[in-house]
């Protein structure tokens, strides 16, 4: 039986081609830069660095990334002081929002969500995209989402007009395990990079506990399947 080979990275030629669809989508929609929800997580963190490293190469433009932080009661403090440092660590702009206030708001339109731990945890995610969009329009900037590719594009883990309304997805191409890699490539630490993974939609939440195993398991399942279906479309089209 082959061995599965998990796929390698040169850190700075994919920063640079990142870097550059983000400029090319920037100038396409004639915008000003990018806005990004930070949580404090690496994904987060590893998407607003490659952008500010992609919009300090065009320093002339003057392209400008803003990072949101929108905690809710369900965040930690920690989770907020990571956040704003890594604002602060890339040199960014950058505001901190609760948005106990919007989402307590949606009792009046939505009560039978606050009865549901999962309905309330996609609600919040919807009102976070809800700032970050508006923050982005009135800005004349666009919404960089922080979805990778295993959890995003791989599972479709993620809320349908929430934390998926974007405008582009800097790390969609790289799986969990490579957006690891690349953060610490970037400087951010090993606190940032190693951190457990959460969407602060529910009380206890992590990701692992959503998914029942890590992400490196799924890079690694999603190769199974991918080898799978290609041997499969062979067979077929041999006995067609």
């Amino acid at each position: 039986m082959k061995r599965i080979k998990l796929a390698r990275m040169d850190c700075e030629r994919v920063c640079r081609e990142i870097g550059d669809f983000v400029i090319g989508q920037v100038q396409l929609t004639r915008t000003t830069g990018c806005v990004v929800g930070l949580s404090g997580g690496v994904d987060s963190s590893t998407t607003a660095a490659l952008i500010k490293r992609a919009f300090e190469r065009h320093a002339g433009a003057k392209y400008e990334l803003v990072g949101y932080i929108l905690p809710s009661h369900l965040n930690k403090q920690d989770d907020i002081k990571d956040a704003e440092g890594v604002a602060q660590f890339l040199g960014i702009r950058w505001e901190t929002h609760s948005i106990e206030g919007p989402v307590e708001a949606l009792r009046a339109t939505n009560p039978e969500a606050f009865d549901s731990v999962f309905h309330k945890g996609n609600m919040i995610s919807r009102v976070r995209a809800n700032v970050l969009s508006t923050k982005a329009a009135t800005e004349n900037k666009i919404v960089a989402g922080t979805g990778n590719r295993d959890e995003d594009f791989g599972i479709g883990y993620y809320t349908l007009f929430g934390d998926g309304a974007v405008h582009l997805s800097p790390i969609g191409g790289l799986p969990k395990r490579l957006v690891r890699e690349m953060a610490g490539y970037l400087g951010l630490g090993d606190h940032i990079v190693n951190r457990v993974p959460t969407a602060g939609l529910e009380p206890g939440q992590s990701d692992y506990k959503d998914l029942g195993t890590t992400t490196t398991s799924w890079s690694w399942y999603q190769r199974v399947m991918y080898r799978a279906s290609r041997r499969l479309n062979s067979v077929a089209t041999n006995r067609s």
